[in-house]
């Protein structure tokens, strides 16, 4: 039987003093997140965890740094990244956010063929879009959790989307919380009743996976 954890005693979550303390100085004062579900934090609630999304979590600790820290989420459910730029990206420029979260592509491999060469390229115009804004760039890869049932080749339409966002982020320069095969991905109680979107112990480890590496890209060692 797995051990039952709450967010005190996770050992892949931070608290949010030690969070805001790896953080500390940090320069953002404008954070946009862009996206589907998935860059929105949805989920089911878990026992003993905050009911709160990942990307409203690390928007907490930012704040904790600045008060004055300015936060767009303009993320729509069952967005793909062509619906996206058409419908979020003219707002996230007139932002001008200083970090930048970018989707993963997740609802790009849910048809019946996806052209994986096409889902690069729109990517990739998401991606021109996003730097210009001058933002640190952050995303994730695809979990192995996330299953969509139906598709018997989900493993390999998940991989190859997860190495065109590892590309695409080194290219671009993008911070990357790569999910794949994190050990929370092996956990029970990981996934919401929808069986795609993390519950909300799996949307604490995520913010702060998500703020270790913020951490790293400022320098900052921590201990995972």
């Amino acid at each position: 039987m797995q051990p039952s954890f709450t967010e005190a005693t996770d050992p892949f979550c931070l608290d949010q003093a030690d969070a805001a303390a790896l953080l500390a100085g940090a320069p953002w004062r404008r954070f946009a997140v862009i996206g589907d579900s998935l860059s929105a934090g949805v989920g089911d609630p878990t026992p003993g965890y905050r009911d709160q999304g990942w990307s409203d979590r690390v928007a907490g600790v930012l704040r904790a740094v600045r008060p004055e820290l300015e936060y767009l989420n303009v993320c729509e459910n069952g967005a793909t990244t062509a619906q996206v730029l058409e419908r979020q990206a003219a707002r996230m420029v007139a932002f001008s956010p200083d970090l930048l979260h970018l989707p993963c592509g997740a609802n790009d491999i849910v048809r019946r063929r996806p052209d994986f060469a096409e889902i690069e390229r729109t990517l990739r115009r998401m991606y021109e879009s996003a730097k210009g804004t001058g933002a640190l760039l952050t995303t994730f890869t695809l979990g192995r959790a996330y299953v969509v049932p139906g598709f018997p080749d989900w493993p390999e339409r998940i991989a190859a989307v997860n190495e065109i966002v590892r590309a695409l982020a080194s290219e671009y320069g993008a911070v990357v919380v790569d999910m794949w095969d994190h050990p929370v991905n092996d956990r029970d109680n990981l996934l919401s009743e929808d069986r795609l979107h993390f519950s909300t112990s799996g949307q604490a480890v995520m913010a702060s996976e998500v703020v270790k590496k913020l951490a790293g890209s400022l320098g900052r060692t921590t201990s995972a």
